[in-house]
């Protein structure tokens, strides 16, 4: 009696058979009877069958202490909550069932585990139990990169597949946008160029990244763009994106003022989509000189005025003035401090030229962008500064001061949810934050071509949707979701075996891994399956070190 397996693969999907069979001879012949169809059984309980059949003549010897190996197992905890995770928010189920849909989604993982090349995913699969969990083949750092290459592909399908599982019920009417860039420390990149740094590395190459979410801050598509691309060229792509992709209709872009420009509300205006954005100094200057508003309606409270079937909604910000004129006040400090030195160094070497001395304030004064309202002069060998009050008085009318911008009727929304909902651009700030500085980092150093750079930040913004799903389980515990995975990745499996029969017990959790899988409703398995899947780099260490 023995149990005979088979694999067929239909669809490009496999199907394993297990049935129980007796083999006879019969005429000379070897023939086999079927006793049970075992198809409907676990792999753990096949296993099991198969070595009871082994040791049939003494089954004494299967309880045996000393016929059982037990080794220190793999790391369990983290892989298996991440996977838990992306099942109850359908992330697996829009990256598929396929191979390449598995190795995406531990890409995903390891960005959170972890992050870095994808040669250090693979090293982290060698310790994680990645293979056992997903269910994945043998793979090395060219199997994730040519994942990367068909994330790109596939991106525009994931992401509306996303999108109408986390929207089952009702499309949003409002989403939100923003940009950012991410400097290189290569030159390499496909897509790298200088452009307008917001990480203030001078010199350094950079790609642009925007990212597009739901009025909840939730991530529905994010794009990459050469670094030389200015914010608002980014904006007809995501117009695409919404009337396209999604197929929604009533829609309201909330986007940040450098980003909203005429050009762009016009391409809007054509896709019948609403806007909500805020104009620059200049342009409230522009709309004071020619009375649409006065500024005698900047206070606290907010203060609607409609001008041409535009509404704009007006406010100064106390706090906001107070910080402002401590900024003014230090950077005044600072070129007076320097005024000093100089005129000490000029009193101290009479050779000295009073030129160069008031050179080196200027520049001061330029860098901290304030030559509107203070120079410096010189009258023989003196130094002294001169601030234009006038103009001092012009600048620090508006120190506070903003104009929310919008077509949305008074009807659809009264001046406080207009307000709310342009200040909920912070969830997109919150978002960059968390995928520039804080537990996932984008650092596209590590890949080259176009693909692997869409792919990569691809990559990136699914990790940021587990992100927030695990802090809002484990913001009560005052843990942070880097430690909490770093608690969770170290609970070890228990790897036993005994003949060809091999497994992985799960130990049950304890103290602070006990209250994290509690928080997310997670519940670990009792065993594991020990597959012995065989992950390592192409690249030896100590090869490329020699």
């Amino acid at each position: 009696m023995h149990i005979d397996t088979s694999y067929s693969i239909q669809n490009g999907k496999t199907y394993v058979r297990h049935l129980m069979r007796d083999s006879y001879r019969e005429d000379g012949k070897v023939k086999h009877r079927t006793i049970a169809n075992l198809s409907h059984c676990t792999d753990q309980e096949i296993e099991a069958l198969k070595l009871a059949l082994k040791y049939k003549g003494n089954l004494a010897a299967v309880g045996n202490m000393d016929e059982i190996e037990i080794k220190e197992g793999m790391r369990i905890g983290a892989v298996f909550t991440l996977k838990t995770l992306a099942e109850r928010i359908g992330l697996s189920q829009v990256l598929g069932p396929t191979e390449a849909g598995h190795l995406a989604l531990w890409q995903v993982m390891a960005a959170l585990i972890g992050q870095g090349s994808r040669l250090k995913s693979v090293r982290l699969a060698e310790s994680h139990a990645a293979c056992d969990i997903l269910g994945l083949a043998a793979f090395n750092e060219d199997s994730l990169y040519d994942n990367l290459a068909w994330l790109a592909s596939q991106q525009a399908n994931i992401e509306q597949r996303l999108f109408q599982q986390h929207y089952s019920s009702a499309a949003p009417q409002l989403f939100l946008y923003d940009v950012t860039s991410s400097y290189l420390e290569g030159v390499h990149n496909e897509l790298a160029d200088f452009g307008y740094n917001r990480d203030k590395k001078k010199g350094k190459m950079q790609i642009v990244i925007g990212l597009l979410t739901g009025a909840d801050g939730a991530p529905v598509a994010v794009r990459v763009f050469e670094g030389n691309t200015a914010d608002s060229e980014t904006v007809p792509q995501q117009i695409r994106l919404l009337a396209e992709s999604f197929g929604v209709e009533e829609i309201t872009l909330v986007g940040d003022r450098g980003m909203l420009k005429q050009p762009e509300i016009g391409l809007l205006n054509r896709q019948h989509f609403h806007y909500i954005t805020a104009i620059t100094k200049p342009q409230i200057r522009k709309l004071l000189r020619e009375g649409v508003f006065q500024i005698s309606l900047f206070e606290e409270k907010l203060c609607e005025v409609t001008c041409d079937q535009i509404r704009y909604i007006l406010r100064r910000n106390p706090a906001r003035v107070k910080e402002i004129a401590a900024n003014r006040e230090d950077k005044l400090s600072a070129v007076q401090e320097l005024l000093q030195k100089q005129k000490s160094y000029l009193a101290q070497h009479p050779r000295a030229k009073v030129e160069i001395a008031a050179r080196k304030v200027a520049e001061k004064i330029t860098r901290l962008e304030i030559t509107d309202w203070l120079q410096v002069t010189s009258q023989g060998n003196e130094l002294d500064l001169l601030i234009n009050e006038n103009a001092l008085k012009e600048i620090t009318l508006l120190d506070g001061c903003y104009v929310i911008k919008t077509d949305v009727a008074e009807t659809a929304a009264t001046t406080e949810m207009i307000h709310a909902r342009y200040k909920d651009l912070i969830q997109v700030e919150e978002a960059f934050r968390t995928l520039k500085n804080g537990h996932l980092k984008v650092q596209p150093t590590y890949v080259r071509t176009e693909e692997s750079t869409r792919g990569y930040v691809f990559v990136m913004m699914l990790a940021y949707l587990l992100e927030r799903e695990l802090d809002k389980y484990w913001r009560s515990l005052e843990v942070t979701v880097a430690e909490g995975i770093d608690e969770l990745g170290s609970l070890r499996g228990i790897e036993m075996g005994a003949g060809q029969l091999a497994y992985q017990r799960v130990p049950e959790a304890t103290g602070l891994s006990k209250q994290l899988l509690a928080a997310a409703d997670i519940i670990l398995p009792r065993v594991l399956p020990l597959r012995k899947v065989h992950v390592a780099t192409r690249k030896k260490l100590v090869s490329e070190r020699n």
